[in-house]
């Protein structure tokens, strides 16, 4: 209880000199624990499964509330989620042998921004990032592959190299094979679109046939969207410990 003080209450009075109310601190990104396991030994955690995609119900406001609740345990941005989530539900009808968790989307996720340098937080409300997000050219150069252009330079700005595009780094080769828009408007699906990216990794994932719940379909599924068996042992890192988070007390 608080005493000894007097409220005063104006209305429609607004102190120029006053200072601005402070913007809450950022919340600290989640600790992730390193874990190596081998190649087809292990898959990560599933987590707080995303709602269950209803044709004939619309879902996002269901969608929403469950992005805010692992959003506060994972501290992962809630745009962000709901764009994972949205692509575990729909994989869910469309293609239920795969398994696919949104956590592992989550972890793909995390591994390309920390590799691109880029911040997931800077996504707005309409799924866009605030800049177009596009990674060096892929030139032969020291430790780099040499791909040369495949899409006239539409996507990443390149007519004589590709670059990967987008919050979840896809070849342009790859995004025109695998391309989905997630809305279902039937509008051009954008690489830079959080939920078109999300859901075009879904496919990409779940192309082979593999089931993604298993040991051995999950590392199939990351290793070939990334070949390098590092890439694979931190995007398990990243989801198992999501996935643990999320169905936290």
């Amino acid at each position: 209880m608080v005493t000894g003080v007097v409220l005063v209450v104006t209305i429609g009075i607004r102190n120029p000199d006053a200072p601005a109310a402070a913007s809450p601190p950022p919340q600290p990104a989640l600790s992730i624990p390193e874990q190596r396991p081998q190649p087809g030994a292990e898959s990560p955690r599933a987590g707080l499964a995303a709602p269950v995609d209803r044709p004939a119900v619309s879902d996002q406001a269901e969608l929403d509330a469950w992005a805010t609740r692992v959003a506060d345990k994972t501290h992962l941005p809630g745009r962000v989620l709901a764009a994972y989530g949205r692509a575990e539900m729909w994989m869910q009808r469309q293609k239920p042998t795969c398994h696919l968790s949104w956590a592992t989307l989550a972890g793909i996720g995390r591994v390309e921004a920390g590799r691109g340098d880029f911040d997931l937080s800077a996504i707005g409300a309409n799924g866009r990032v605030a800049k177009p997000i596009v990674g060096p050219p892929l030139d032969g150069s020291p430790g780099v592959p040499a791909v040369h252009d495949t899409d006239g330079g539409k996507l990443d700005g390149d007519k004589s190299w590709d670059h990967a595009i987008g919050p979840l780094q896809f070849l342009p080769s790859t995004w025109k094979k695998y391309q989905e828009r997630a809305n279902g408007d039937g509008g051009t699906p954008d690489p830079q679109n959080v939920d078109d990216a999300a859901f075009t990794a879904a496919r990409y994932l779940c192309s082979g046939g593999d089931d993604l719940g298993t040991p051995a379909g999950w590392w199939r599924a990351t290793l070939f969207y990334n070949p390098g068996v590092a890439y694979g042992q931190d995007v398990f890192s990243a989801a198992d410990a999501y996935a643990e988070a999320s169905v936290a007390p």
